[in-house]
């Protein structure tokens, strides 16, 4: 019987081998194949706006429309292309107002930083970055998801510069009892998940993963092929060290907020997604308490779609953006 476990136990052994020598083998092959013919396949895609100098690096700014007030469009976590991402929200918007995304560093045709990802950094960088633009305060911010935390920083920072913000269904910054998000971003988990993420970008196997993904960027949906396909390469070049300290650092940013006092002169519009209101835990009771920490000018609308709801219900966004800075002017 013990020579007959022994043989049974060599065969696993020499299974479990030969998948780990395959598996080793096709990661070397994607690695090869990838560094060879797609390393520099974004430098073919010009800039859709202008690169201004903000801390010695080259930040990218991407304005349309010509009208009296400026709306900025601040991303999220992960949007390998904001630019492209933004596109048909910029172009409906545009039709009232100026519009303006900005992509932080790490993101789409911005620089690469190593600066902490701190609070403090990022509304500076979004302030040089507009002065270097020529755009003028007072700015109608417009931050989706963890940008909210940023934006609300700069109101309470600067609220003389802040006209309003609508959120589009921005990151609570209220305590949170533990949750899918404050677990993902411990910074023990962060590392798990960049060694993995950065295995399957240099490899290459995140292109066959993205295209097994659905995505809301269609023609239907307002997008230009341009968009979709520059978005698409963008995506398998997305892992990268700032954004990985942005994520590092979004639970130290929500406490540092949470400490801070809204200032109540700034009107707030909170856009929620029903999905993700659904998929937080006291999900309905949290939105309620961020909109209390915001103050007596704070009002939300709830959206009937998923959190990237900016790239399916434009019209929505731009109908309730329009009444809501009718009704405050």
């Amino acid at each position: 019987m013990s020579k007959i476990k022994k043989k049974k136990g060599k065969k696993i052994l020499y299974v479990f081998a030969w998948i780990l020598g395959v598996i080793v083998c096709l990661n070397v092959i994607g690695f090869a194949i990838n560094k060879t013919f797609f390393s520099n396949e974004l430098e073919a895609i010009s800039p859709y706006g202008e690169l201004v100098e903000v801390n010695n690096q080259n930040m990218h700014v991407y304005s349309m429309g010509q009208g009296e007030k400026t709306i900025v469009l601040l991303p999220g976590f992960g949007l390998p292309l904001p630019s492209a991402d933004f596109g048909p929200l910029m172009r409906e918007l545009s039709k009232d107002y100026t519009v303006v995304t900005i992509e932080y560093f790490g993101m789409g045709f911005s620089d690469e930083i190593d600066t902490p990802r701190t609070n403090e950094n990022y509304m500076e960088e979004i302030r040089t970055a507009l002065s270097k633009a020529d755009m003028k305060p007072p700015y109608v911010l417009m931050p989706h998801s963890a940008s909210g935390i940023y934006s609300e920083y700069y109101a309470a920072k600067y609220p003389e510069e802040v006209s309003a913000i609508i959120m589009l269904d921005t990151t609570p910054s209220v305590s949170m009892e533990s949750n899918l998000q404050t677990y993902i971003t411990e910074p023990r988990n962060v590392k798990i998940l960049y060694g993995f993420n950065t295995l399957l970008q240099e490899t290459g196997f995140n292109r066959i993963l993205n295209g097994l993904l659905p995505s809301d960027q269609t023609v239907e949906n307002g997008y230009t092929e341009k968009e979709i396909g520059d978005n698409k390469l963008f995506s398998y070049h997305v892992v990268n060290d700032t954004i990985i300290n942005q994520i590092s650092s979004l639970n130290d940013n929500i406490n540092e907020v949470n400490s801070m006092v809204f200032p109540s002169e700034v009107p707030v519009l909170k856009l929620i997604s029903s999905v993700s209101q659904k998929q937080l835990k006291d999900g309905e009771e949290i939105q309620k308490n961020h909109l209390n920490r915001l103050g007596e000018n704070a009002e939300s609308q709830m959206i009937d779609g998923s959190h990237g709801f900016f790239q399916t219900h434009v019209t929505e966004i731009h109908d309730a953006t329009s009444t809501f800075l009718k009704k405050i002017d």
